[in-house]
């Protein structure tokens, strides 16, 4: 079965919206891409909400390379009630049940399936147990502003998870790769 992995960049305030607008990025790097190709390379298909979307799609169609020939052309799933016709090449819109829509796709052949953003989409996969992988790129800063819509930390419940992998870039940045305890 294939798994979702979520990968998020997060300030060491616990900010994930907006990433664009903070100091320094530094994920950007030659090293930090690697990183990040290695993810897309592994997967067969991108799962996203509308935000991410819009974002990524005014992004990727404009870049080259190995790394985004295959986003381009691997399958999107975008879950939105409000984009009915997106222009993202092999882009298609989950309208109807995420749950259900998110069951079939993790039970068709293919290797797995890469989330970006933390929303509404990564709080329903985990609710309903069907995020396998959290992989939290921790930017080591305070952002030092937002609200309620731009924290990872809501009341959600406990989840547990147990870590898989750590790896530390030279921008400071640590990649934390958990996997979801099954016990959840």
């Amino acid at each position: 079965m294939r798994e979702i992995v979520n990968s998020t960049y997060i300030s060491l305030d616990g900010i994930v919206e907006h990433p664009e607008t903070w100091p320094g990025l530094g994920g950007f790097s030659d090293e930090g891409n690697k990183v990040q190709a290695e993810l897309i390379q592994s997967c067969s298909a991108v799962l996203m909400g509308r935000h991410t979307y819009e974002s990524f799609a005014g992004v990727w169609p404009i870049l080259s390379g190995d790394t985004a020939d295959k986003m381009n052309s691997m399958p999107k799933y975008v879950a939105s009630t409000t984009l009915t016709d997106p222009a993202w090449n092999n882009a298609h819109v989950i309208q109807g049940d995420l749950v259900a829509a998110v069951e079939q796709l993790k039970e068709e052949p293919g290797d797995d399936i890469v989330q970006y953003g933390f929303g509404p989409v990564t709080r329903t996969l985990i609710a309903a147990g069907l995020l396998d992988r959290l992989r939290l790129w921790v930017h080591p800063f305070f952002v030092g502003h937002g609200g309620t819509q731009d924290l990872l930390y809501r009341d959600t419940g406990v989840t547990r998870f147990n870590l898989v992998n750590t790896t530390a870039l030279s921008s400071g940045i640590v990649i934390l790769d958990y996997r979801i305890r099954a016990e959840n």
